[in-house]
């Protein structure tokens, strides 16, 4: 009975060792992270809604509409529907703050109609001794191959206004500040390095030398030749689906940086949301962009790829006849963040992407314009000189006048009709012909628009704006 109760008691003993010992040991690990307590008691305590939870994630994903900018890497002869095009990402592709679709992804496609030619416009092409006008090509973008060999299928929408040899123009800087002034060289410098971005992003295009590009317009000169879409053509090719690229984990750190507005002087790189057109624009509209490059201060995230910056119209007149061209301005005053987060701004437009032969410029205070070409003086100079060749001579000899009125006319319809003719003053009428139809277009008809298709890329400058003081109590 004794040895009973010592085993008893030994039995207790241990029992009671075991369980206090595993009140002093430290709990397991639980499978689901949560958020540190605040309080010295081990209960948790609610979450607060602004503070995100550990287990929060952040998808990256690349929403459906969103622009990639597309060029062509080769010139290529148009031939049929369905032939293959090959191009690589110009601009690169963010999701958030994470790099997706780097600059030089090879991007692969097809061209998919060759629309037809109004009989209209066919006639008065074979007037000026065009028999295979430029037809317009629509293509699609169908696969991003990757530097690793990924390959993913997407299907896209080409934005109208695209399709064209792009470059990057910015804007004139301030004559009124100073050489030294630290801000107006930010500027510059922004502007500079925006700029020497898009030329390296275009270094993969074959460039065709000087004999090519006169072989291509002696070809571009005969009544029957092939079409080619230009190497260096940019397309904005518009994702029709989303793409998903995983996500990442919302640090209380990442959820911080988001809640500070950006610093004075901030340029960042954005799409256009809202198409614009000097022709059609009015006066208070509303304009929209989307960061497309997410804003780092060192190592710290300060605006994500997808902030939405809101403005409006507050200059625009269209283009008007005697070569009149259009004007535009705008600017953003309301930054929103992803979070619902929203800045007041002062944003304006400091370089933007648009096709060389817009001639577009952009003032010191962001307004941009259509310019007209200078070479207008010079064909229509060569215009005049032809007609003024056509008046000499004795009339029936001189066949080479007679030629150069009809060139001046309707190219080799033109001169044609002037050699055939028996008559000087044929000659002398087409080539009065030809150099008031060269004054006109341009001196006289109407002048360019300034057009921003949807998902134009632009570079804008960021300047916060203080709050005015609050009115002195009157209690």
């Amino acid at each position: 009975m004794a040895m009973t109760r010592v085993l008893l008691i030994l039995s207790l003993v241990a029992a009671c060792a075991c369980w206090t010992g595993a009140q002093d040991a430290p709990p397991l690990p639980s499978v689901v992270p949560r958020p540190p307590s605040s309080s010295a008691q081990d209960k948790p305590t609610p979450a607060s809604p602004d503070a995100p939870s550990h287990a929060e994630s952040i998808a990256l994903v690349v929403p459906k509409g969103l622009g990639v900018q597309v060029a062509l890497d080769d010139e290529i002869r148009v031939r049929k529907t369905g032939q293959a095009i090959t191009g690589h990402v110009v601009e690169p592709v963010y999701a958030f703050d994470k790099l997706v679709i780097p600059v030089g992804t090879v991007v692969n496609g097809e061209i998919t109609e060759i629309e037809d030619i109004s009989g209209g416009k066919r006639t008065l092409d074979a007037l000026n001794a065009e028999f295979t006008p430029a037809h317009k090509i629509d293509v699609e973008f169908t696969e991003f191959v990757f530097a690793d060999g990924r390959r993913i299928p997407v299907h896209t929408r080409v934005t109208p206004g695209s399709g064209q040899v792009v470059q990057f123009v910015t804007a004139d800087d301030d004559k009124k500040k100073g050489a030294k002034d630290v801000a107006a060289e930010k500027a510059k410098e922004a502007k500079e390095e925006a700029k020497r971005e898009w030329d390296a992003a275009l270094a993969q295009v074959k460039e065709p030398g000087k004999a090519h590009k006169i072989e291509r317009y002696a070809v571009a000169q005969l009544p029957v030749h092939p079409q080619f879409l230009d190497a260096g053509t940019v397309y904005l090719a518009e994702l029709q689906q989303p793409l998903d690229f995983g996500s990442e984990p919302l640090t209380p750190e990442l959820a911080a940086s988001l809640s500070s507005p950006p610093p004075d002087g901030t340029f960042v790189r954005a799409r256009l949301m809202t198409p614009l057109n000097s022709a059609t624009s009015q006066k208070g509209d509303e304009v929209e962009a989307m960061l497309s490059r997410p804003l780092f201060d060192g190592d710290r995230l300060i605006l994500p790829q997808g902030t939405i910056l809101k403005g409006s119209v507050i200059q625009v007149e269209p283009a008007h006849h005697m070569s009149r061209n259009g004007q535009l301005r705008f600017v953003f005053h309301d930054l929103v963040l992803p979070s619902g987060l929203d800045e007041k701004v002062n944003a304006v437009l400091a370089g933007v992407q648009a096709g060389k032969a817009d001639n577009l410029k952009l003032d010191s205070e962001g307004g941009a314009e259509a310019a007209s070409p200078k070479t207008r003086y010079l064909q229509s100079g060569i215009a005049i000189g032809l007609a003024a060749l056509a008046s000499a001579g004795d009339g029936d000899a001189d066949v080479s006048n007679k030629a150069a009125g009809g060139a001046g006319g309707f190219k080799l319809v033109g001169i044609a009709v002037g050699i055939a003719a028996r008559s000087q003053p044929l000659g002398i009428a087409m080539g009065v012909l030809g150099a008031g139809r060269s004054i006109y277009i341009h001196f006289i008809a109407r002048g360019r628009d300034v057009v921003f298709p949807e998902n134009t890329a632009m570079q804008i400058g960021i300047g916060v704006r203080q709050p005015s003081p609050a009115a002195p109590s009157r209690e």
